[in-house]
């Protein structure tokens, strides 16, 4: 089971919204209600790790002796 961030969708220009974690089947399509209050929420996207590509594949270079191949500028240590 996986855990998603679900905010509730304003009916008004400018409205707060309230965000919920819900978990739910990575098979099961994303919630367009709340399960137990029944208002209009919508899955939202967050973090996450993407490789994006444009052009030709370079090759990969091996990871360091610290374990990680993130670059220069990279806060995951």
């Amino acid at each position: 089971m996986t855990t998603y961030i679900y905010e509730t969708v304003s009916d008004k220009k400018g409205g707060k919204s309230r965000r919920y974690e819900i978990r739910q089947s990575m098979k099961d399509d994303a919630l367009t209600t709340h399960p137990e209050t029944g208002e209009a929420i919508r899955r939202v996207m967050t973090g996450g790790y993407g490789i994006l590509k444009s052009g030709r594949s370079a090759p990969r270079a091996a990871a360091p002796a610290g374990g990680h191949s993130c670059g220069s500028g990279c806060c995951c240590h």
